[in-house]
C-alpha cells in the first residue's frame, strides 16, 4: 500500500493522517446535520403544500423528504460511535432500506396518478420549494461524496447519492407542477417519477452490497 501524501508530495505522517481523517469525518458529521435540517423542512412545507392543492406529486416529495432523513440519520448514527467503520454495515442497511422504501412509494403513487387522470392545483409554493431544492440539493450531495470518498466511508458516499436522488426528484417536480399549470399535462410528473423509482432501486441494491465507495 503507497504511504499517504501530504500536500507538498511528500509522505505524510501517521498523526497527519489521522488529523486528516477527524477532520473529514467532523466534516460529513456537519453536512449530514445540515441534509437532515433542510429536508425537515422541507418535509413540512411540501406536505402541507401537497395538501392544499391536492397534489401527490408534492405529498410524494415530502415523504421522500422523510425518507431522507432517515438516511442522513444512519450515517449519522455511525459517525457519533468511537469507531465508525464498525457500524457502516447497518448504516448501510438502513440507506439500502430507504431506497427501496422510496421506490416502492414512487411507483404506487405514479401508477395511482396516472389511473385516476385527476389534476392537481397550481402551487406557487411547490413550484419555489422544487427550485430551491434543485439548487441546494446538489451542493450538500456534492459536498458530502467527496469527503466520504476520501475518508474510504461507503455509508457517507451512498447517503450523498440519496441526497442526488432527492436532486432528482426536485427537477421532476418541478417539471410536472410547470407543465401542470401551463399545458394541463398532469401525467407528465408520474411518468418521469417511474423513471426515478427505477434509479432508487439501483442505488438501494449498490448500498445494500456496499458498493458506494471510493
Amino acid at each position: 500500500m503507497p504511504a499517504a501524501r501530504d500536500g507538498r508530495g511528500g509522505a505524510a505522517s501517521v498523526g497527519q493522517v489521522g488529523e486528516r481523517r477527524r477532520v473529514l469525518a467532523r466534516r460529513v458529521r456537519w453536512l449530514v446535520a445540515g441534509t437532515i435540517a433542510y429536508n425537515v423542512v422541507e418535509a413540512v412545507v411540501a406536505l402541507a403544500a401537497g395538501e392544499a392543492a391536492g397534489s401527490g406529486a408534492l405529498v410524494g416529495f415530502g415523504l421522500d423528504s422523510v425518507v431522507e432523513v432517515a438516511s442522513a440519520a444512519a450515517v449519522a448514527w455511525q459517525f457519533a460511535g468511537v469507531d465508525p467503520e464498525r457500524r457502516e454495515r447497518a448504516a448501510l442497511r438502513v440507506i439500502a432500506g430507504s431506497f427501496f422504501v422510496l421506490a416502492a412509494y414512487v411507483v404506487g403513487d405514479a401508477v395511482w396518478a396516472l389511473a385516476r387522470g385527476s389534476e392537481a392545483g397550481h402551487s406557487t409554493v411547490g413550484i419555489v420549494l422544487a427550485a430551491v431544492s434543485l439548487a441546494v440539493m446538489p451542493v450538500l450531495s456534492g459536498a458530502q461524496r467527496r469527503a466520504g470518498r476520501e475518508l474510504g466511508s461507503a455509508s457517507a458516499v451512498a447517503d450523498s447519492k440519496q441526497t442526488l436522488l432527492c436532486t432528482y426528484l426536485s427537477g421532476v417536480l418541478l417539471a410536472g407542477l410547470l407543465l401542470n399549470t401551463l399545458f394541463g399535462w398532469y401525467w407528465a410528473d408520474p411518468v418521469v417519477a417511474l423513471v426515478i423509482a427505477a434509479v432508487a432501486v439501483r442505488e438501494g441494491r449498490e448500498a445494500w452490497r456496499g458498493e458506494h465507495c471510493c
